[in-house]
């Protein structure tokens, strides 16, 4: 089993910064990508910026030129920088870890408990 914890979220105001952490544990063969998504209030959960194993990097539009998604495959770990936050930005930002354990090598998909960001004045 897999577990996803997230940490780094908190209340900003407009144009601050923050950056979230996120750590995966357990029997991990390899991990194949992990991510960060958010769900804004009232609203469905959506992609924000993932890393794939060999570091590539996919953003959503809405935050490209702002968020910066770095990782350090030998920790399992992700991080989130988040630079000229909006109020838009408000939301539960969750990780998301994709692989394959090294038990039975299946894969997995985890997701964390998710942080509060808050962007307001």
């Amino acid at each position: 089993q897999v577990q996803v914890v997230e940490s780094g979220g908190g209340l900003v105001q407009p144009g601050g910064s923050l950056r979230l952490s996120c750590a995966a544990s357990g029997t991990i063969f390899r991990m194949n990508s992990m991510g960060w998504y958010r769900q804004p209030p009232g609203k469905e959960r959506e992609l924000v910026a993932v890393i794939i194993s060999g570091g590539r990097t996919t953003y959503a539009d809405s935050v490209k030129g702002r968020f910066t998604i770095s990782g350090d495959n030998a920790k399992n770990t992700v991080y989130l920088q988040m630079n000229s936050l909006k109020p838009e930005d408000t939301a539960v930002y969750y990780c998301n870890a994709n692989g394959v354990t090294a038990t039975k090598l299946i894969s997995f998909t985890s997701w964390g408990q998710g942080t509060q960001v808050t962007v307001s004045s």
